[in-house]
Order: structure tokens, then C-alpha cells, then sequence
């Protein structure tokens, strides 16, 4: 059996910090990213699907909390562990009310983090895991995978959310502005072409060359994950 392989994101605009922290979860072994400021770790978190999200507070560009806002209002529900330098209550408060899981305050041993990390993991994996499936397709909430007849899907973050919108309801046309919606948020202001853009990186990552698409476009109004392919 596979060994399963944890992805955490660091995000530490303190790089021999985060430096540290990545050394020490790679010796346990975890896949570390990381990212020294908050706009760079947002962007990350959006993209990639990671099991474990570690967050300081104060970073440059878009602080801790800002940034945990965000990724909840994603959908994105990894477990996150919030970092800070500062002491008192209020910004515990605040952090967990934003989204976060847990609360650590600097300096910590080491063996804190990692209890911390691990005790996050347990809890989130509690949960119960719920899958969907249409077809050949699989997809599971809390493993973030997803199978495709017989081969596994590797989607990024934002991939697997519009995948999910999709099979979720499955055999219903929905418009571009719903997945933008329900995806990037109500107050996306980009390109509504980028919902095209994710959808064919589905269809490379789902369909078998030669069959039928999972998913069709209903031209002028959106795409509908079809149960009939």
C-alpha cells in the first residue's frame, strides 16, 4: 500500500522561520511549500490542494487574517494553523472567527508544531468523507481525489471546486456567473472566460481521448456535468 503523501503550505515572511519549519516537517515526511508573503500564499492556497495550511499573521502585502478570510470564502476548508509574534486574546479571537483551526504563538517548540499539526489532521480526517459520483467519476471531499475510471485525477485547488460545483449538479445547465459564484466569489471582477479556461483543463485531466466529454457545453448558457456519458 502507498504511503499517503501530506502537502503543507508555509506561509512566513520570516524565511529562516519558515525555512526551519520546512525542514522540520520534510524530515517527517511531508511536501512543504512555501510562501513569504501573503498575496503569494493566498494565490497558492487557491491553486493547490494542500492538507495542512500553516499562516503567520503579520505578513507583507495582505496579513493573516485577510488571507484565512479568503480561503474560507473559497470553500477551501484545509485545516489552518495561524502563527503569531504577538500576545493578548484579540487576535486569537479574531483569527479563529475568520476561519482558523488553531493558534499558535512564537516562539514554540518544535515538537508543539508538530503535535499541533498532527492533532489538525486527525480531526479534519473525523470528518466524515463524502463522496460523490457520477459515472465513472469519483470524487472525495475530504481526500480530495478524484478518479476518473481507472486513473486518478491530480487537480489543483480551484480545479477540484468547479468539478465539485459540477457533479454536484449533475445533469443541470449551469451559467458561467453560477460557477463563478459558487468558485471565485460574488465579487470577482476578472475575466468570466476563465470558468472556459478551468474547463478544459478538466476535460484534458477527465476525458479518455476519443470518448465523449463529462462535461458539455450548452452553447450561450454554460456547461452541464452529464450522468450519460
Amino acid at each position: 500500500m502507498n504511503e499517503v503523501v501530506r502537502r503543507v503550505l508555509v506561509v512566513e515572511d520570516d524565511v529562516d522561520l519558515a525555512q526551519a519549519v520546512a525542514d522540520l516537517l520534510g524530515d517527517e515526511g511531508f511536501v512543504v511549500e512555501q510562501r513569504h508573503d501573503g498575496q503569494a500564499g493566498l494565490a497558492a492556497a487557491l491553486e493547490i490542494a494542500f492538507d495542512v495550511i500553516i499562516l503567520d499573521l503579520m505578513l507583507p502585502r495582505r496579513n493573516g487574517f485577510s488571507v484565512c478570510q479568503e480561503i474560507r470564502a473559497a470553500g477551501i476548508q484545509t485545516p489552518l494553523l495561524m502563527l503569531t509574534a504577538k500576545n493578548g486574546d484579540l487576535d486569537e479571537i479574531e483569527g479563529l472567527e475568520v476561519g482558523a483551526d488553531d493558534f499558535l504563538r512564537k516562539p514554540f517548540e518544535w515538537s508543539i508544531l508538530l503535535a499541533r499539526i498532527n492533532a489538525l489532521l486527525r480531526r479534519f480526517e473525523r470528518g466524515q468523507s463524502r463522496k460523490v459520483v457520477v459515472g465513472d467519476v469519483v470524487l472525495d471531499t475530504i481526500s480530495r481525489q478524484v478518479t476518473a475510471g481507472v486513473l486518478e485525477a491530480r487537480l489543483t485547488s480551484r480545479e477540484f471546486r468547479v468539478l465539485e460545483y459540477l457533479m454536484e449538479n449533475v445533469d443541470r445547465t449551469v451559467t458561467k456567473n453560477e460557477i463563478l459564484d459558487a468558485v471565485w466569489g460574488t465579487d470577482f471582477d476578472g475575466d468570466p472566460n476563465v470558468v472556459e479556461v478551468y474547463v478544459g483543463y478538466l476535460r484534458r485531466k477527465l476525458d479518455s481521448r476519443g470518448a465523449p466529454s463529462h462535461i458539455k457545453t450548452v452553447r450561450g448558457v454554460g456547461y452541464v456535468f452529464s450522468s450519460g456519458v
